[in-house]
């Protein structure tokens, strides 16, 4: 064949080749695809079959399984509170006597002024009467001075002190009736009177209460914070008010941070306003202070009892793989990350994800790897 001939034969060879060449690498490609899909189904037998001769002879494992969600999760610290009144005055008599009349009894309701009890009055009203007589002698001896005075009859030093006697005598009389005042006790605010302790006949004196009023109008609630949250407590911090006596809880706010710690217990005082009124609290009553130092709206918590950790520190839980098998998963051992502890939850910060299944029951003798159902 000629040389030429040979050229163009060759050149139609290669332009056959490459015209062919995209047809038989999409035809490799679909090949090997079918092949893995082959591989893959083939590794999935011998998984379930070495698995299935591994457990034969021996039941597979039941297990409570939950799917892992995003919720919110709060931190609070946790102290005692009690309530109090903004208004609580124990009532006492400014002089000492014996009470003669009592007029109000517990749970009464009183306004500010009201007469509430009264003293022995007669040694006073006696002497009182005494000076009245006094004092009509000296305005009387007065009166006659002066005119004579007048008349420039007697000397001035007569006039001076018959002035002076009055004077004196209506001074006496004013400190008496002050003093015959103070045989009256009387309601310093308004309020309800509470432990009324003296009756008619005892003695009372500065000091010794004959009764507590108590203003429940305006109510708080008191409680020590230790110092350790001193940059966490703030005024307006959420709090929860419960009782427990009342099994009731009440949302309210931190309205008072004290700026001074306490030597003796290293703590500061905090207030929080209270609903009062017709309400069932009552002064001194015991309350949980619950105050909100941490707030996560889309953490992924668990119960405490589902966090296993290591010799190492390294904590984990038990988690469930759904391997497509009706009812059936395979229990992984995952590690996780946790952060904050409050009321029995746990917020992990890393490792599961919301749409995950944690195993929650029938954890005994699981190492991670098995086949479960659930």
């Amino acid at each position: 064949m000629k040389p030429i001939h040979l050229l163009f034969f060759a050149s139609f060879l290669w332009l056959l080749n490459a015209c062919h060449q995209p047809k038989n690498e999409a035809a490799e490609l679909a090949a090997l695809k079918e092949q893995r899909t082959q591989l893959e189904s083939r590794i999935n037998e011998l998984e379930k079959k070495l698995h299935t001769q591994s457990t034969k002879g021996r039941p597979i494992q039941m297990v409570g399984i939950e799917e892992v969600k995003q919720q919110t999760f709060r931190h609070y610290i946790d102290l005692q509170g009690r309530v109090e009144a903004e208004e609580s005055v124990s009532v006492t008599s400014r002089i000492p006597g014996m009470l003669t009349r009592v007029l109000v009894s517990n749970g009464d309701y009183v306004r500010k002024g009201q007469l509430l009890a009264q003293l022995d009055d007669e040694v006073i009203l006696k002497g009182l009467a005494e000076l009245e007589v006094q004092l009509k002698l000296a305005q009387d001896l007065y009166e006659r001075q002066r005119g004579l005075w007048e008349q420039r009859i007697g000397t001035e030093v007569q006039y001076i002190q018959a002035k002076a006697n009055l004077e004196a005598l209506e001074q006496r009389i004013a400190t008496t009736k002050e003093q015959w005042q103070q045989t009256r006790i009387y309601a310093p605010i308004s309020g309800t009177v509470d432990m009324v302790t003296l009756k008619v006949g005892q003695a009372i004196s500065p000091g010794i209460p004959l009764c507590q009023i108590v203003n429940l109008s305006k109510l708080k609630v008191r409680g020590d914070v230790p110092e350790s949250y001193a940059a966490k407590v703030k005024r307006g911090t959420p709090v929860q008010l419960y009782f427990p006596d009342l099994g009731t809880e009440v949302t309210s706010r931190i309205t008072y941070v004290s700026s001074t710690i306490s030597t003796m217990n290293r703590t500061f005082a905090v207030e929080a306003a209270l609903p009062a009124g017709n309400s069932p609290y009552r002064a001194n009553m015991i309350t949980v202070m619950k105050i909100m130092d941490y707030e996560n709206p889309k953490a992924i918590t668990l119960p405490v009892n589902l966090i296993y950790q290591e010799s190492d520190g390294q904590h984990y839980v038990f988690t469930a793989e759904k391997n497509g098998e009706e009812k059936h998963a395979t229990a992984r051992r995952t590690p996780v990350k946790v952060g904050r502890t409050y009321n029995g939850m746990v917020e992990i910060l890393s490792g599961l994800n919301a749409g995950d299944w944690v195993i929650t029951s029938g954890i005994q003798n699981l190492t991670g790897g098995e086949l479960v159902a659930y």
